[in-house]
């Protein structure tokens, strides 16, 4: 480290480990600094700091939830009219391979979203004849040890091209390789996982939430395993993955901050309502009241312009086994931070028993709280999302149809109006 009096590296360092304890305490254990250098410019008497930082958080982690690169340039106090523009050069040195850019310039900050209309929707900006051709960034496990089956989540860089999307979009995937017939595969869609930003909140990477497809031959028993599925659960970082879309109109969120938000998911169904919450809750945090906000250590402050979401989300999630909870951890830190906010009911069949003794499935836990349900439903600024499997359908309708009688509506007639209304959203398969 160049051009720096004696007492300065001293107390960079010092901000580099508080910033790691921080991580720590929140339990934040995979997460590294990539780069910390310093300009070799001349600091007396330690004023005019010039520094560029590089860290790397997991994006499965909510509580940070980041991978950011950014430069900071000033004083060691608080005075954020001390901030400089980086230079191009130390951009360019900063900048590791398929990293997100967040510097803590105006440009950073998300924007206010203007409402938002179907026919603003991005759709098929790439088709099958002329698929985008993304690159893996990463791919993890979400099934915990001990759980059933595999699920991955995938993050791809779309730096490249022009695919944008908004939250409740699916693109396509066309898996490499021919069918039997010599044929290129048949794309597969899977719902997208990430809010419309990323998951490194630059607006250059889409995430999918994907389980390998299994399935028992009927004829000789074998284990037969989804070809899509099995190209995305074995991807690497760096391969390439051939993209199309966007499409789906069906699952858009409101642009009211004031909605309701119900989510009812089984399985990979959470996927769309992942991508709901980190868009309402993550992208929606005060950079101020972020401890993962590294300038904010340096005295740098960073406003937040987008408006708060203040209405009340509640996801009823159902899954086999406490393993396969996807993203449990993410969805418990925001149920903590956000309790006025968010609210979380888990079904887990194989472990929970309905009150006929039975296995607990996303329909009993409907029909337990149909009554706070149904008082939310009725309010006009409550959508309702379904998503996963499509069984589940008719016993959410029966719970629903139930608590509904009590008050003399007929359920079948109340959904439909729900339905023209743009208020009650299904995806199921």
């Amino acid at each position: 480290m160049k051009g720096l009096a004696g007492e300065v590296e001293p107390k960079l360092m010092a901000i580099l480990a508080e910033f790691n304890q921080t991580l720590k305490k929140y339990g934040v254990s995979n997460a590294r600094v990539v780069e910390f250098t310093l300009s070799d410019q001349e600091m007396p008497e330690m004023e005019g700091l010039s520094c560029n930082f590089s860290c790397w958080v997991s994006p499965s982690n909510l509580t940070c939830g980041i991978k950011c690169e950014f430069e900071a340039s000033g004083t060691t106090g608080a005075k954020p009219a001390a901030i400089a523009t980086p230079t191009a050069k130390k951009a360019e040195k900063a900048k590791p391979v398929a990293a997100a850019a967040a510097a803590p310039t105006k440009s950073a900050a998300p924007a206010a979203k203007k409402a938002k209309k179907k026919s603003d929707v991005p759709i098929n900006i790439y088709r099958p004849n002329k698929p985008f051709v993304g690159k893996c960034v990463s791919n993890e496990e979400l099934v915990g040890p001990g759980g059933i089956g595999t699920c991955r989540h995938l993050i791809f860089d779309i730096s490249a091209g022009d695919l944008k999307y908004v939250e409740g979009q699916s693109i396509g995937i066309i898996a490499d390789g021919t069918d039997d017939k010599g044929k290129p595969h048949k794309i597969r869609l899977y719902s997208i996982a990430s809010a419309h930003r990323g998951d490194y909140l630059d607006d250059k990477t889409v995430s999918l939430c994907v389980r390998q497809l299994e399935y028992p031959d009927p004829d000789t028993g074998k284990t037969v395993y989804g070809v899509c599925s099995s190209f995305l659960c074995n991807l690497k970082p760096g391969d390439d993955v051939k993209i199309t879309g966007p499409v789906g109109k069906e699952m858009l969120l409101p642009d009211d901050p004031n909605a309701n938000i119900i989510m009812l998911g089984t399985g990979t169904g959470i996927a769309p309502f992942r991508s709901f919450l980190w868009h309402l809750f993550k992208e929606n945090e005060d950079a101020n009241a972020n401890p993962f906000w590294l300038p904010k250590l340096l005295g740098w402050v960073k406003p937040s312009d987008k408006p708060k979401f203040n209405g009340k989300t509640w996801l009823i999630f159902g899954v086999a086994t406490t393993p396969n909870i996807l993203y449990n951890k993410d969805l418990e830190d925001l149920q903590r931070r956000y309790p006025d906010n968010f609210r979380l009911t888990k079904a887990i069949s194989r472990e929970q028993k309905n009150p006929e003794g039975g296995r607990m499935y996303i329909q009993h836990r409907v029909a337990e709280h149909a009554e706070e349900l149904w008082q939310m439903i009725q309010q006009e600024n409550t959508h309702t999302y379904i998503c996963g499997l499509k069984g589940m359908e008719k016993g959410i309708d029966e719970a629903l149809s139930a608590v509904a009688s009590k008050d003399g509506v007929n359920w079948s007639d109340y959904q439909r109006e729900m339905k023209k209304a743009h208020r009650w959203h299904v995806e199921t398969y």
